[in-house]
């Protein structure tokens, strides 16, 4: 009977622990939801989330699971109007494909990352940090050198600045912006494995970073297709600036960093003379040319928002990287990043 009583005894105890078991993991998951929905149902309060959540939770203690968030019920697993987007924002020369009709819209679904204001978006300014020291020379001297090259080969300083010259300058230049982003994260990453080690929070960044530079260049290819020609040459430059960048990154996070952040002050130029060509130059049909769905999606802009706009979002993200990019340039390898995901 003592034998029967202590078996008893044990198999409450193990009952009571998984029933702790089963309701941590419920408010974890729940804690997690709820975060999720805050960053992708923009049009529901925290009061009314937390409300959906705290119900959830006490319908799964009951046994009922059917209130349990479906994917199906979360805004970028929606399936309703799913083709009439999928026809906007197919890239031009991008085939349909059947199997793709329940993809969410091209912008729908991204990394955590920043909506800048109207006041955010025409406060942009030029500026420039100064380099101290060898590293940081050798990064300014290698970026002028490179934007150098680049103009004289493109012709970008020779004659108008014609909607042509600009959307093959944006292609071009978004191919190669997106690659520092995921080079760096990659390269953390399998340090973190290898060594085992935390990484301090830097991946995150630099994978929105990457991100966020991609999607410079998906709405830009919305309003050109690239011939074959300047297909390869893409081609060409992201093997040679990857393996470039990858070596780099390995020996010197810090000239990396610096690199990127007088990088982006460039791009923060060069986005600043295309809206000065908006407004009283060659470019200024794209004061009513509409934005591409996937802008207004991405970037979460008005309905009727034009080119115009898309270029004070662009500007304002690499206004962004460049901030990022020499603070990173000014920390320890492993030093916390103080930039939280969406910042």
């Amino acid at each position: 009977m003592g034998v029967a009583l202590r078996s008893n005894t044990m198999s409450l105890s193990t009952l009571s622990c998984g029933c702790r078991s089963l309701n941590h993991n419920i408010v974890s998951a729940s804690s997690w939801h709820s975060r999720s929905l805050t960053s992708s149902a923009n049009t529901k309060s925290k009061r009314d989330i937390d409300n959906e959540v705290t119900q959830n939770l006490q319908d799964v203690r009951k046994g009922d699971f059917k209130s349990v968030t479906h994917p199906e019920k979360l805004s970028h697993f929606k399936t309703q109007a799913t083709q009439e987007w999928e026809q906007k924002t197919r890239l031009p020369g991008e085939k349909h494909v059947g199997a793709k009709v329940d993809e969410p819209p091209m912008g729908a679904v991204a990394l955590p990352h920043p909506i800048w204001t109207e006041e955010e978006l025409h406060n942009v300014e030029i500026t420039h940090k100064k380099p101290k020291g060898f590293v940081d020379h050798l990064a300014y001297y290698s970026v002028k050198l490179l934007r150098g090259s680049f103009d004289v080969l493109s012709g970008y300083n020779k004659g108008t600045r014609t909607e042509r010259k600009w959307l093959n300058r944006i292609i071009f230049l978004e191919t190669v912006a997106g690659v520092p982003g995921m080079v760096a994260a990659m390269v953390r990453h399998l340090n973190s494995l290898r060594k085992m080690r935390r990484d301090h929070g830097w991946i995150h960044t630099m994978l929105e970073e990457a991100e966020n530079e991609r999607m410079h260049l998906m709405t830009a290819l919305n309003l050109k297709n690239p011939s074959w020609l300047f297909r390869m040459c893409v081609v060409s430059a992201q093997g040679v600036f990857v393996s470039f960048f990858s070596l780099a990154y390995m020996i010197s996070p810090r000239y990396c960093h610096r690199f990127v952040g007088y990088l982006e002050e460039e791009a923060v130029v060069t986005y600043s003379k295309l809206l000065k060509d908006i407004d009283g130059g060659p470019m200024n049909h794209w004061n009513t040319l509409p934005a591409p769905p996937v802008a207004i999606s991405y970037w979460q802009l008005p309905e009727d928002a034009t080119m115009y706009n898309v270029v004070l979002a662009i500007r304002a993200d690499e206004a962004h990287h460049r901030v990022v990019n020499h603070t990173l340039g000014s920390m320890k390898k492993d030093d916390y990043n103080p930039y939280k995901p969406g910042e």
